[in-house]
């Protein structure tokens, strides 16, 4: 045997050696929700109006909540139309005082450019779309970012945030078609090892759901995937039990109903998506459990009317709902709701008004809920 093929045989051996000690190394993630605590109900009921905000021209739309220890951020993108090359992602911080809900500023909080130049390796973003908090690291937000095309040809980075914007962010691998396609809406689920799962979805040809698990650094391990009817995305993830959650998807076809899927293995596998029976415009909803097998959701449920956006309550998982608020009964038009329990034990809720030219931020409490 020559001196080549020996080195060739000892390097094979390293390599399966060194297979053998990462495997032997490793820790399955733990496939059982954490069950959120029930949403407190004593006290006076509160519903209050934070924010209102329009713009003069252009859009903004796709507000999300980012918790904070004094009260949380409204994050959202705007510029002159969605998925064009002005628009960045803006910011509205609130805080509560001696006197109820303050704001604390609003501004410019990711532009392209510094994404980019933020970027590992840099590179150009040509637009941005939806960002939802990562709760597992603190000072992050999963952003929607575009390099090239539209949305089908979008990816998911992990921001961190300093004090004047983006410090450092790496694109998430989701797909091995260039690792394109995937986008976020709803706020990640936590397991009972204290990690975190971000609820995605595939937008390009076959849509689908997916619930994305994360090793050590943050580093993507595994993807369950929610298929079947229409074209589902945008899944809201609400868990039941530790091994119990529904997800509630758009459908992107649409077929005028909302979406629906369940797991039984603590999201490892997801039942066909089905058709629920709550007509839904091809809107997202958002979800929140309260405890007890309530569920507070926000969503578009009207077959007659697309913008028309209420607040909802089930005392039975999701089997049935009754109306809580109608939202904007005014006529302004509603979508694109996200609900985020608060520190203190209140509840954000915001959403996008006027075909995506306002936002509405509100705060409310569990005595509320119950009042009704």
């Amino acid at each position: 045997m020559g001196m080549a093929q020996v080195v060739i045989l000892c390097l094979m051996a390293v390599s399966v050696g060194l297979s053998a000690w990462a495997i032997a190394r490793d820790v399955p993630p733990v496939w059982r929700f954490a069950v959120p605590g029930a949403v407190p109900t004593e006290g006076d009921p509160a519903f209050e109006t934070v924010f209102e905000y329009d713009v003069g021209e252009g859009q903004a739309h796709s507000a999300s909540v980012v918790v904070t220890e004094g009260g949380f951020d409204v994050l959202w993108f705007e510029g002159s139309q969605e998925a064009q090359a002005d628009v960045d992602i803006h910011g509205a911080a609130f805080r509560q005082g001696s006197e109820g809900w303050q704001a604390a500023g609003r501004d410019v909080r990711i532009t392209r450019a510094a994404l980019g130049e933020a970027m590992d390796p840099p590179q150009l973003v040509v637009t941005l779309g939806n960002t939802v908090e990562n709760e597992a690291k603190r000072g992050h937000v999963f952003a929607t970012v575009v390099s090239v095309g539209g949305w089908a040809m979008a990816s998911v980075a992990d921001v961190e945030m300093g004090a004047a914007g983006p410090v450092r962010a790496r694109k998430l691998t989701l797909s091995p078609f260039l690792n394109r396609s995937h986008l976020v809406k709803s706020p990640m689920v936590q397991f009972a090892d204290g990690s975190m799962g971000l609820p995605a979805y595939f937008e390009m040809g076959a849509a689908h759901g997916a619930l994305v698990r994360f090793g050590p650094g943050g580093r993507v391990r595994d993807t369950a995937r929610m298929i079947g009817a229409g074209q589902p995305i945008q899944p809201m993830i609400v868990p039941l039990g530790e091994n119990r959650a529904v997800a509630w998807l758009r459908d992107f076809a649409p077929s005028g109903k909302l979406l629906v899927s369940h797991t039984e293995d603590g999201g490892q596998n997801w039942s066909e998506v089905v058709a629920s029976d709550m007509p839904n415009p091809s809107a997202p909803v958002a979800a929140l459990p309260l405890g007890g097998g309530r569920i507070l959701m926000a969503a578009n449920d009207d077959p007659g009317g697309g913008d028309r956006l209420r607040l909802l309550l089930s005392e039975d998982e999701g089997d049935s709902w009754r109306v809580l608020r109608e939202l904007e009964p005014n006529g302004a038009g509603a979508r694109y709701p996200m609900l985020r329990r608060l520190k203190g034990g209140g509840i954000a809720l915001v959403y996008s008004v006027g075909n995506k030219t306002g936002l509405r931020a509100h705060v409310l409490n569990g005595a509320w809920v119950a009042a009704q």
